[in-house]
């Protein structure tokens, strides 16, 4: 038995349909207010109930052999980072100890270990991986690029009008990762010897600059991109603003100025690390648009 947290996330769905896919059994670990009924229709056992609730977690552990951690802070609070990022993981893995789990998976992000400390989101995952990997849990922690699936609905609207918003620096490098890619890697740690107690980053087969991904949606929809590229102090100008009204949201916001102001991409090595290790090659962002759009 699988456990997924985050299952009705753009992630998580897709590693709970590549198992349901593989006949795996598959608990989804979902929220009430989630859509989850398409994943019940796939064979998908649901379990309802809140990450904030260590009660809730150490039921949906029960009698399960593997985890993967696909959730995450999707609010606009500090402490959705605290609670959800941080302490839901922490009792997560408490209790696949104490439930006997053979393997946990856990999807943290690229550049964790940089020491943003102006990133909630990065300092949780951080310590969780920390924590992870002193647990004696056996582990396999993946560290992904920007997920290319984030990117559709913002080609859709490229596709209505031609613009293109791109706050910072254009010349930014990033490794957009194949949410499939990544979905598949998730569920292949758990069986892959080689992947146990490592940590990879994951990441598409080209570095982009940032100004590449209006380019590549130019080609897909045949029309020349109009790319709005603010710099970034107006957006710590909106920033500071903000922060006079709600600090806390203030300091939330510190996770998308990390994202916008430094480069996440993975090196070459990194890219043969894991093509070889989990026998994959992976897919490029243009084919993933192209696939998804049906261009």
């Amino acid at each position: 038995m699988f456990l997924v947290t985050g299952a009705t996330g753009g992630l998580g769905r897709k590693i709970v349909h590549t198992l349901c896919e593989q006949e795996k059994t598959v608990r989804a670990f979902v929220r009430l207010t989630s859509r989850y009924a398409e994943l019940e229709h796939r064979g998908a056992e649901i379990f309802i109930g809140d990450l904030r609730q260590e009660r809730d977690i150490q039921k949906a552990c029960q009698g399960v052999q593997y985890v993967i951690s696909a959730h995450g802070a999707t609010g606009s609070s500090d402490g959705d980072a605290q609670t959800l990022d941080y302490r839901a993981n922490i009792d997560l893995i408490d209790a696949a100890k104490a439930n006997g789990v053979q393997h946990f998976v856990f999807i943290s992000v690229l550049g964790v270990d940089r020491g943003y400390e102006d990133s909630p989101t990065f300092k949780a995952k951080f310590a969780v991986e920390r924590y992870l990997q002193n647990s004696g849990l056996s582990y396999t922690i993946l560290r992904p690029s920007g997920f290319s699936s984030n990117l559709l609905p913002l080609a859709e609207q490229f596709s209505n009008t031609g613009i293109y918003l791109l706050i910072g620096d254009p010349h930014n490098r990033s490794s957009i990762v194949s949410t499939d890619d990544l979905a598949r890697i998730s569920v292949d740690a758990v069986s892959n010897e080689a992947a146990h107690n490592q940590i990879f980053a994951v990441g598409g087969p080209e570095i982009l600059k940032r100004s590449d991904i209006p380019a590549i949606f130019g080609r897909i929809f045949d029309r020349e991109p109009i790319m709005i590229n603010p710099p970034l102090f107006l957006f710590d100008g909106v920033r500071t603003a903000v922060g006079l009204v709600n600090a806390r949201t203030q300091k939330a916001l510190g996770t998308l100025r990390t994202l916008l102001a430094n480069e996440f991409f993975c090196t070459s090595k990194e890219i043969e690390r894991l093509e070889s290790t989990f026998h994959i090659k992976m897919e490029s962002l243009e084919t993933f648009l192209r696939r998804y759009l049906s261009v």
